[in-house]
């Protein structure tokens, strides 16, 4: 049985043929990669995060991706919005914060991918840092201009990820914010070699995990960490069917 994964997508102006409009949209290489690993993709947007829509959407899928964008609106950590931070999209912060709340409560497998790393992070009461530049004194993790940086990370041994994908992996990155204090429950399960938190795992779930980095970007040659996800949504809705 193929499981249904849900994922969370961008909601802003985008443009295709003589059309410029808002969209709720997501770069094909994050389904593409769900559908590789066996599971069948369905895109969440954002939408107004009330108790209902989300218990009706998370009854629909087996498993949950929150996916990459802008940064997440600092008040949610108490913080000020610094200089280089995104205007923030608080619908969808809104949106993938409850996402997240009741897949936690349902033990739902779940993944955070760059920014959903974030989103969990603040969601279990963690904090960011704002621009890591000022952190390691480079752009090491995000060159620009959409292009995506290599860096290797080391994962923690006998931990989900590094069960995944083994003990060092080079990774595509394109972030310029990174976790500061880590939220209650979760793991420090990678880091590269500055000592950046690269993956973080939910501890009393069966599959809670979030990286730093872009698996979608090596899918095509690369499935693991997708097919982690859909191997326990797989398990979850046999259970819960």
């Amino acid at each position: 049985m193929k499981p249904v994964i849900g994922l969370t997508t961008y909601k802003q102006r985008a443009q295709t043929g003589v059309w410029d409009v808002t969209a709720a949209f997501l770069p094909a290489v994050y389904f593409e990669a769900v559908q590789r690993a066996g599971g069948i993709p369905v895109l969440l947007p954002p939408q107004p995060a009330d108790a209902d829509a989300v218990s009706r959407v998370l009854d629909g899928v087996d498993g949950l991706i929150v996916t990459g964008g802008a940064d997440v609106d600092p008040a949610r950590y108490g913080q000020a919005a610094g200089e280089h931070t995104d205007t923030p999209h608080l619908e969808r912060d809104a949106w993938e914060d409850a996402l997240l709340t009741a897949a936690i409560e349902r033990e739902l497998p779940f993944l955070g991918i760059c920014r959903g790393m974030q989103v969990l992070n603040i969601n279990r009461g963690g904090s960011l840092h704002q621009h890591l530049p000022t952190i390691v004194g480079d752009d090491r993790y995000r060159i620009g201009k959409g292009e995506f940086a290599t860096n290797v990370v080391t994962t923690e041994p006998g931990s989900e990820v590094d069960a995944l994908v083994g003990a060092k992996l080079p990774v595509k990155s394109y972030h310029h914010q990174a976790l500061d204090a880590v939220g209650e429950g979760l793991r420090v399960t990678a880091r590269t070699d500055d000592g950046i938190v690269q993956a973080v795992e939910l501890e009393g779930v069966p599959f809670g995990v979030a990286v730093q980095w872009h698996p979608e970007e090596d899918a095509a040659e690369d499935v693991r960490l997708f097919a982690g996800l859909v191997d326990a949504a797989r398990t979850y809705a046999g259970a819960s069917r």
